[in-house]
């Protein structure tokens, strides 16, 4: 019974870490194709850094959750930040998460406007509601969601992406890696970092609500899976569309026009799993902003959510590539100094605990 609890307690946090991080960026592929694709043979090193980085990362950060018994992420930057660099962390991240719920629910109505041909309205409204079915109970809302939404998603990437990379493709891969591989490698590894920086800030809003869901180390291994399993979707991804360049790197939706290589049908299924992709980011960034307004204001958490949404509404009015183009470098960048000061932190309390 012990065994069968951990081994759940892992898939748990597996489920939280890709749910927090395969978002409409990722399942889009446009992500995969501006951090890494575009880089040729040296994305490849790049994406291997990056899957290190977030097993590496995310077994870390349970780990000082566990070793603070810290449960949300104002508690864990506290313990990252002083005081009056906490204040400025805290806010940034607070804006970034606000910033990224107008932008979820701006590409929802892209999807259902340009994918569906559907009202734009119709799409944001949808998310909108989902979002807050879902999150009225708390953090049992979001494991609900993430248990239900996360696992039928990576079904689907895994299933799409695999039969692209496999059974697909008539280009030179070789040769068309050897047309875009004129960037230094320095290039890619800095944006390998970018990326696994904006998309960690992401995953430790929800990753660390699960502390109080697991043992240490049920929650490092789960921490250390997520990642591995983050690294693998990458990769299957990077592989399905460089089998089609330099021709994809021209669309928006990259994963669309792949799956629309294979089948009509497989373009259909790829257009729900890039909604439930928008879907489950939206859910992470709404919890972590609810969350912090509630503390910060002391009113009631429903109110707080009801209040996050309604005030992203005017926002999602903006184009979806707008957003991302805005929000998604700086926060990488923002998530660059919190990795920073969790390896520092991490190695203090290893330390501790080795020798006290």
């Amino acid at each position: 019974m012990g065994e069968r609890y951990k081994i759940r307690g892992v898939f748990l946090i597996v489920f939280a870490y890709i749910g927090a991080v395969v978002g409409a960026g990722f399942a889009s592929g446009q992500e995969i194709g501006q951090f890494f694709v575009r880089f040729g043979a040296n994305g490849l090193i790049g994406i291997i850094i990056a899957t290190i980085c977030f097993a590496f990362l995310g077994g870390l950060l349970l780990y000082v959750a566990h070793y603070e018994k810290a449960s949300t992420y104002q508690e864990i930057l506290g313990l990252l930040f002083s005081s009056r660099v906490l204040a400025i962390i805290d806010v940034g991240l607070a804006v970034f998460l606000f910033l990224g719920i107008s932008t979820m629910l701006s590409a929802s109505g892209a999807v259902f406007v340009e994918h569906l041909f559907l009202p734009k309205n119709l799409g944001i409204w949808l998310a909108f509601l989902l979002v807050v079915f879902f999150l009225l109970a708390g953090k049992k809302g979001l494991v609900f969601s993430f248990n239900i939404l996360v696992p039928i998603k990576l079904i689907l990437i895994l299933g799409i992406s695999s039969y692209a990379s496999f059974f697909t493709g008539l280009n030179n891969v070789s040769g068309s890696w050897r047309l875009l591989s004129s960037y230094p490698m320095g290039y890619s590894l800095f944006y390998s970092l970018l990326y696994v920086g904006y998309n960690f800030a992401y995953a430790l809003v929800v990753l660390v609500a699960y502390q109080s869901l697991s043992s240490k180390r049920t929650g490092v291994y789960g921490g250390i899976c997520g990642g591995l399993v983050l690294g693998l979707l990458l990769l299957l991804t990077y592989l399905a569309l460089s089998k089609y360049l330099p021709l994809v790197l021209s669309y928006e939706v990259p994963m669309l026009f792949v799956a629309g290589e294979i089948s009509r049908s497989a373009k259909y299924i790829y257009t729900f799993v890039l909604w439930l992709g928008i879907l489950t980011t939206a859910l992470a960034n709404t919890y972590g902003f609810s969350q912090r307004l509630a503390y910060f204001t002391k009113l009631n958490y429903k109110f707080c959510l009801l209040l996050s949404l309604i005030l992203a509404l005017p926002l999602a009015r903006i184009d979806f590539s707008v957003l991302v183009g805005v929000v998604y470098p700086l926060f990488g960048l923002l998530g660059l100094i919190i990795i920073l000061a969790l390896i520092y932190k991490a190695t203090k309390d290893i330390l501790r605990e080795l020798y006290y």
